[in-house]
């Protein structure tokens, strides 16, 4: 299964394939035609992305936020779902209403489904799985 992230106000293409909308809100403008199925209990709670919102350059801090709530028993339903749609199509895109085309929750969900069966918790493998390159380093390193 291939996994894409678009801004959801990118015209859609038959490549895209089921196209996901992964945010909390609607986007003004999107027809629902355009959107395959809309996963808004997949968003970061609207304090998370408030508090993301005034500060961008924490993004790894955000990312760990996140996935700590993605851990939780509401969300971890609808990851399940979203995993089950991964598995029965060939192409998925998670959509995204954001600006930052690097830094939003989509593509930490397209980092779990790529990788990871469940949001890492503690400090196990899967947690370190989780870490970007540097830090991930950084962890390994006998002090």
């Amino acid at each position: 299964m291939a996994v894409a992230v678009k801004r959801v106000y990118e015209k859609p293409v038959r490549a895209d394939g089921a196209r996901v909308l992964v945010d909390r809100l609607w986007p003004r403008g999107v027809r629902k035609e355009a959107v395959h199925t809309w996963f808004k209990d997949l968003a970061p709670s609207d304090e998370l992305r408030r508090w993301f919102h005034a500060r961008p350059q924490r993004w790894d801090m955000f990312r760990q936020r996140y996935l700590k709530e993605l851990s939780g028993a509401q969300a971890a339903e609808t990851l399940e779902e979203l995993y089950r749609l991964a598995d029965s199509r060939s192409k998925l895109t998670l959509l995204f209403a954001s600006r930052d085309l690097e830094h939003n929750n989509a593509v930490v969900l397209k980092q779990l489904l790529d990788g990871m069966r469940k949001p890492p918790t503690g400090t196990g493998p899967a947690a370190a799985a989780a870490m970007p390159g540097r830090q991930r380093a950084r962890a390994r390193r006998p002090r």
